[in-house]
């Protein structure tokens, strides 16, 4: 069993970062391998719209990262979606992976079909529903299962390491772990 975080943020090893790997540690504690995939150091090109994907299973395009990322992701049984809020919404590297993914798995139906999914953002101050929303609408469109916490799925911050303050953020990033590792369990016994 195994979980891809990909971390949307223009920055390696920031808050967003720090919020995954929370989710990251329950995850672990229940046996299941994760992988941190940080946009910050791949190219990720926005989608042409071609649609030469379809029937292909991956975008026809390798002069960036997408395929590998996008590869990586298939192969995991569960997905967690993470961004900064970026202008009230997720950053632009999140936004050029998803829409590429979306049009690849919209031209070859099912590619996400019941992978666990979850989506966090790291938040300064506004815009934090709106980013989580982002993520869960592209995993809902897809046919992921999406795991939810306490509350959501947003922990506050604006400097590196401030997001370790928000408690009750922090806490509720424990328990997406906790419930998506029960999630993904459940589905490997079907």
């Amino acid at each position: 069993m195994k979980v891809i975080g990909i971390n949307g943020s223009a920055r390696n090893n920031g808050n967003t970062a720090i919020i995954i790997n929370k989710v990251f540690d329950e995850l672990n504690k229940d046996g299941i391998e994760t992988e941190l995939i940080q946009l910050a150091d791949l190219d990720i090109q926005p989608c042409r719209g071609c649609f030469a994907c379809k029937g292909r299973g991956n975008c026809v395009f390798h002069n960036d990262n997408f395929t590998e990322t996008f590869s990586r992701m298939m192969e995991a049984d569960g997905i967690i979606l993470g961004s900064p809020v970026y202008s009230a919404d997720v950053s632009a590297k999140m936004k050029a992976f998803l829409e590429r993914s979306g049009v690849v798995v919209s031209t070859n139906q099912g590619l996400l079909r019941h992978k666990v999914g979850a989506s966090v953002a790291a938040v300064r101050r506004g815009g934090g529903m709106t980013t989580v929303d982002t993520m869960n609408h592209f995993m809902l469109n897809k046919e992921m299962i999406v795991v939810g916490s306490t509350y959501w799925n947003m922990v506050y911050g604006k400097n590196i390491g401030d997001v370790l303050s928000d408690e009750e953020g922090m806490d509720n990033m424990l328990n997406l772990g906790k419930n998506m590792a029960i999630i993904i369990k459940r589905m490997q016994t079907k």
